[in-house]
């Protein structure tokens, strides 16, 4: 919420004493006066009034989860587990997935409660890879690789794929990285050599590799370290 809306949002504070108590620098964020209105204030900020505190703020949270098949990537679902089931976390409702896994899918996959680091992540300007463990029910066409590089065009969605890289690991296995994710786009690029995708792993997001030390509904907090690359 931007920070104008949050104080017009205080008993008998309009917009337009928002806009002064902005100007006058009464108002600050994370210990720092921000006389912008357009300023974002997420959950987890600590906001200030003239000293007095008007939101405590909530820390950052950000987990690595190896998720296993048969979990759907939501937070609540009436019929499935959920992967959220698989967090021993504290008011882990308010946590959310940064990038999706089908139901059968397995891998990496980030949960968080910073909006803003996830977009970044998972926005598709960003062009960060995205990269799976791919095997096949029938053989790979090697000329999958250059196919791939090139781009495949879609009828439904009117356009082409950027270009993936495809590395051959075997005679029904590949790595294959991706640079967008359309619905079921791997699915539908090996079906389009009319070969079926019978496992999908995902093992990096970007900077983010799947801990090897991960077992299948296990997880862990991000360092630090792997926080700041995003």
């Amino acid at each position: 919420m931007r920070l104008d809306r949050f104080l017009a949002n205080l008993p008998h504070c309009s917009h337009r004493q928002a806009r002064l108590l902005l100007a006058s620098g009464r108002a600050s964020v994370n210990g720092h006066i921000i006389r912008d209105g357009t300023h974002d204030v997420r959950i987890f900020d600590r906001v200030e009034l003239d000293g007095e505190r008007l939101q405590a703020g909530k820390p950052a949270r950000f987990f690595m989860l190896n998720k296993p098949p048969g979990y759907v990537s939501a937070t609540a679902d009436p019929q499935h587990p959920t992967v959220l089931d698989l967090l021993d976390e504290p008011e882990k409702e308010e946590l959310h997935i940064a990038g999706r896994l089908d139901s059968n899918t397995t891998g990496l996959l980030i949960i968080t409660n910073d909006g803003l680091w996830s977009r970044r992540l998972t926005q598709p300007e960003s062009l960060l890879g995205k990269t799976y463990l791919v095997e096949t029910d029938a053989l790979i066409d090697p000329t999958c690789v250059d196919h791939f590089a090139q781009g495949l065009y879609f009828r439904y969605e009117n356009l082409t794929t950027l270009p993936a890289e495809l590395v051959l690991l075997g005679s029904h296995q590949a790595r294959l990285t991706l640079r967008q994710g359309r619905y079921h786009q791997v699915k539908r690029m090996f079906g389009r050599f009319n070969n079926k995708v019978i496992s999908l792993h995902r093992e990096r997001m970007g900077p983010l590799t799947l801990d090897a030390g991960l077992a299948p509904g296990e997880y862990r907090a991000l360092t630090p370290a792997e926080i700041a690359q995003i």
